[in-house]
């Protein structure tokens, strides 16, 4: 079964960090670029970070570069997303997704993409 699982949402106040994962199970991870996504209320879904196969190419939307951090661990089947200094502009369910090209994933198109986690900045 293709699945793509992501940990470590979670309430944080403003200037604070927090590091999602996102497990992957079920094909051949080392073939897929993957990307984090994020959706607040009322807004379209935007690409906030990709990464290729092996790690050399990484994307940042303008608006968290310096502050999050994509990386993998192919070991692992994992790739996270540290984030640090959040911001209440954040706050998002943040999804994981995988694709054979990290073009298309910056893009916004996919081929599997998992359920989400909260991530919700606030004092």
């Amino acid at each position: 079964q293709l699945q793509l699982v992501e940990s470590g949402g979670g309430l944080v106040q403003p200037g604070g960090s927090l590091r999602l994962s996102c497990a992957a199970s079920g094909f051949t991870w080392n073939s897929y670029a993957i990307g984090w996504f994020r959706q607040a209320p009322g807004k379209e879904r935007e690409v906030v970070s990709c990464i290729s196969t092996g790690g050399t190419v990484t994307n940042y939307a303008d608006s968290v570069k310096g502050r999050f951090t994509i990386s993998r661990d192919n070991a692992k089947n994992t790739v996270y997303l540290q984030m640090n200094s959040l911001k209440p502009e954040d706050t998002a369910v943040y999804s994981c997704a995988a694709d054979l090209s990290v073009w298309r994933l910056w893009g916004g198109a996919y081929t599997l993409r998992g359920q989400g986690t909260q991530v919700t900045v606030s004092s």
